[in-house]
């Protein structure tokens, strides 16, 4: 993986030490679905055991595909359920929590010690936490001056320091999420080695180990994350509040259909052609979906224009990821928009399932990268 919390989950969890024996999972519980990996390691691979979704909304009775926000227990209900579904045997669970729970910074500070960065940036952190930081779990790591090759999966020494500054990751997590998410696994009866903020795990999943700048763009059900890593590090982040949902509430607007039936038609053609409707029913089925997207696409040309402006970088490479990245038709859509190389995420490519489930994976993949990003992880603590 790219960069990992490794101190910030010891705070969380007190993380467990030493090697995890048998099976693991990755579990990532989204605004729509929850999703879970279970991997074992075996001669240095990572065999892919078992995998599953769920759809959150019946909990809530609301329709697949809604975004909903279930009390602790009635996550752990769905959560009880998927395990079933999906056969998982394994108890330890490397859980995600969400971006949109999280607050990532990057904070440019005078040069100093350790010392007299423990006392600053508690300081410093109110200008950017729009709540007392006793309410919030606290990590930060300086950023390596040089980037080093090795900024992967470690927490920055003392001589990485900037000649006349220094950035710092700063990163804050609510105790109260903490908390819900505790309640969640221990309710499952799931043992949790750590939790991670989602970023960090579709990096290990999604990412090569490439010195270049990357754009990835997460399209969730509620939301779309962007942030723009290099060499491991996270550079610039954004949230839109647009995703899944919002294309499949256009589509059943301009259709006049229901939402399951728009959700349906939209995870089965998107902005693919399909003989099943008329031309001017497959316009007006692209123009709707296109609505969100382009929102979407410009607001992603922002955070390329914004990370160029402060860096003096150009991004030449973009990874489509989350659930709506297997959008049919995305690809070339994005490819004319953006002005990079663009790739959907494939995290099972880094993990050994049988050959006939290559197309299904590759598929369902992008809804995937938290998950998988997760259990790599847990293989390796």
């Amino acid at each position: 993986m790219a960069f990992s919390l490794s101190s910030l989950t010891q705070k969380l969890t007190g993380a467990l030490k030493g090697g995890t024996e048998g099976s693991v999972i990755g579990v990532d519980i989204g605004a729509s679905s929850a999703k879970v990996v279970q991997l074992r390691s075996a001669h240095g691979a990572a065999i892919l055991e078992t995998y599953g979704e769920i759809a959150l909304g019946p909990y809530n009775k609301e329709a697949i595909g809604k975004a909903v926000k279930l009390s602790p227990e009635k996550t752990s209900e769905a959560l009880l359920d998927l395990l079933k579904e999906a056969n998982v045997t394994a108890k330890s669970a490397c859980v995600s929590i969400p971006f949109s729970s999280s607050l990532i910074s990057m904070l440019d500070l005078p040069k100093s010690d350790p010392e007299q960065l423990k006392r600053m940036i508690p300081i410093e952190a109110r200008k950017y936490i729009p709540m007392q930081v006793s309410e919030v779990m606290l990590d930060w790591f300086v950023i390596p001056s040089d980037e080093a090759d090795n900024a992967f999966d470690r927490v920055q020494e003392k001589s990485a320091i900037r000649a006349k500054g220094q950035e710092v990751l700063l990163v804050a997590i609510h105790n109260d999420t903490i908390r819900a998410y505790q309640t969640i696994t221990s309710t499952a009866g799931l043992a949790v080695p750590f939790y991670e903020i989602e970023i960090f795990s579709v990096m290990r999943s999604s990412l090569g180990h490439g010195v270049a700048p990357i754009l990835v763009i997460d399209l969730g059900a509620a939301t779309t994350k962007m942030y723009v890593v290099e060499r491991g590090i996270i550079r610039v982040t954004h949230l839109v509040t647009a995703g899944g949902q919002g294309m499949t509430e256009n589509l059943a607007r301009s259709m006049g259909w229901e939402f399951e039936k728009a959700e349906r038609t939209k995870r089965e053609r998107g902005l693919s052609e399909s003989t099943a409707y008329s031309a001017d029913e497959n316009d007006k089925i692209k123009t709707s979906l296109l609505s969100t997207l382009e929102r979407i696409f410009s607001e992603a040309d922002k955070v390329l224009l914004s990370y160029g402006k402060r860096y003096n970088k150009d991004v030449s490479h973009c990874v489509l990821t989350g659930g709506g990245a297997s959008l049919p038709g995305l690809l070339p859509f994005a490819n004319q928009i953006l002005h990079a190389q663009i790739e959907i995420a494939n995290p099972f490519g880094r993990t050994e399932a049988p050959a006939f489930l290559d197309d299904v994976l590759k598929e369902i993949g992008p809804g995937f990268s938290v998950s998988v990003g997760l259990a790599l992880r847990g293989l390796r603590q």
